[in-house]
C-alpha cells in the first residue's frame, strides 16, 4: 500500500549517534520531527485536514495519513468517509470509526528532510541548554574560572566553556579592570531558566568569593579541619576572615597564611591585591573583638551583654592602627564580630557602630 518518501537510512544512524553523544533518546527526536510534518504537511498541502505521520524507526521512511471518520452521510470529504468507500481500506469497518488512508505527497521527502535538519537542531540546542542550566543550577555559591569575553553595557560577559555568565556592574570591584581574554574566577550567585537557555550571575565583590578561595588553597579547610567563622569584607580594599581549628595542634592562622605567606598571597594576587586580615576566632567575645582589630593591639576589651557594645581600650600609638583609614579597621571588626565597638586611647575615642552589618559575616 502507498508510496512512502524516505528520508534516508543515513538519517536515521545520525539519530542513534545523536542520542548516544548528546543523551537526547532518538524516540523523542522522532516524536517531535512526526509533529513538526504534520504542521509542514498542512502547510503546503491544506490545513483542513485531520492528518497523521509515520516514521518507520529503522529505515526512515515516512508516511502521511489523512484519517477519516466513518460515515453513512458524508458532508465533510475531508473529514469523513462513506461506510461502502471505507470496506476497501478496512473490510471491517463499521460507523465512527477512525480509517487511516495513507496520502503521502511525491515530494514529501524533501520537506522531511528540511523540517529534520531544524527539528533534531533545534531540540539539540534546548538538550545543551537543559544540561548546561543542571550542571550549574547546583552550583550556586561555588567558583568558576572563565574568559573575560566582552562588554554589554556596564555589564561583563564571562566565557564559562560551554556557556556564558553576567558580571553585573553592582557585583563588579570598582578598582579592578576588566580586560578582554584574561583568565578570572567568580562566584556564582544565581542561575535562572530563560527562555534562551540559562542565565548565570556571577560577582567579584561577594564575601563568598573570599570563603571558596581558601577552600582552593587551604587543604585543612576544605578537609574540615579549620572552619571559616565569618567574613566581613570591603571588596577590592580589605577583607577579614575568622578562622578556627578543631584540631588544637593546628594554628588556623597559620595554615590560611600558608608557608612564607604563599596560601594567603596567592588569594591577594586573585583579588588584585585587596588586603586579607586573618583573624582567630574565640569563643569568649573580648578576645574575638580584640583578635579582630588586627593588626592594631588591644589593651582591653570591655563587653556590655545587653547592649552588644564593646568598649575597647588602646594605647595612643595604637589608636590610628585600631581605627584604620577612614574607620575601615574598626568598621570591618564590627561587622565580623557582629558586635558595636567604642575604641578609646587615654585622649580620646572612636564608635565603629555607624556601619555595623553584622549580617555580612559569611559562614
Amino acid at each position: 500500500m502507498g508510496r512512502g518518501s524516505k528520508m534516508n537510512i543515513e538519517f536515521i544512524e545520525a539519530l542513534a549517534q545523536i542520542e548516544k553523544e548528546k543523551g537526547i533518546s532518538k524516540d523523542i527526536l522522532l516524536d517531535a520531527l512526526e509533529a513538526s510534518l504534520i504542521s509542514a504537511y498542512k502547510k503546503n498541502y491544506g490545513s483542513s485536514q485531520n492528518v497523521s505521520v509515520s516514521i518507520d524507526r529503522d529505515t526512515g521512511e515516512v508516511k502521511v495519513f489523512s484519517k477519516k471518520v466513518v460515515t453513512d452521510e458524508v458532508k465533510d470529504t475531508l473529514l469523513e468517509i462513506d461506510i461502502n468507500e471505507a470496506y476497501t481500506f478496512n473490510p471491517t469497518a463499521k460507523i465512527g470509526d477512525v480509517i487511516s488512508i495513507e496520502v503521502t505527497p511525491k515530494k514529501f521527502g524533501r520537506i522531511a528532510a528540511q523540517t529534520a535538519k531544524q527539528v533534531v537542531m533545534q531540540r539539540i540546542r534546548e538538550a545543551e541548554r537543559d544540561l548546561i542550566f543542571e550542571e550549574y543550577s547546583g552550583r550556586e555559591t561555588d567558583i568558576v574560572t572563565g574568559i573575560v569575553q566582552r562588554f554589554d553595557k556596564k555589564n561583563v560577559i564571562i566565557d564559562l566553556g560551554k556557556t556564558e555568565a553576567i558580571l553585573p556592574t553592582g557585583e563588579q570591584i570598582s578598582s579592578e579592570e576588566y580586560v578582554q581574554g584574561n583568565r578570572i574566577k567568580v562566584y556564582i550567585l544565581e542561575v535562572k531558566k530563560t527562555t534562551k537557555g540559562p542565565q548565570i550571575t556571577v560577582s567579584r565583590s561577594h564575601p563568598g568569593l573570599v570563603k571558596r578561595l581558601f577552600e582552593l588553597e587551604v587543604p585543612e579547610i576544605y578537609e574540615g579541619i579549620v572552619e571559616i567563622k565569618g567574613i566581613a569584607r570591603e571588596a577590592g580594599s580589605r577583607t577579614k576572615i575568622a578562622v578556627y581549628s578543631k584540631n588544637e595542634n593546628i594554628d588556623p592562622v597559620g595554615a590560611c597564611v600558608g608557608p612564607k605567606g604563599s596560601r594567603v598571597q596567592s588569594i591577594v594576587d586573585e583579588l588584585n591585591g585587596e588586603k586579607i586580615d586573618i583573624i582567630k576566632w574565640d569563643k569568649d567575645v573580648a578576645e574575638f573583638i580584640s583578635n579582630a582589630l588586627s593588626p592594631a593591639k588591644v589593651l582591653n576589651v570591655i563587653v556590655e551583654e545587653n547592649t552588644k557594645t564593646a568598649r575597647v581600650t588602646v594605647s595612643e600609638s595604637q589608636l590610628s592602627l585600631a581605627i584604620g583609614k577612614e574607620g575601615q579597621n574598626a568598621r570591618l571588626a564590627a561587622r565580623l564580630t557582629g558586635w558595636k565597638i567604642d575604641i578609646k586611647s587615654k585622649d580620646g575615642n572612636f564608635n565603629a557602630s555607624d556601619d555595623l552589618r553584622g549580617d555580612e559575616s559569611e559562614t
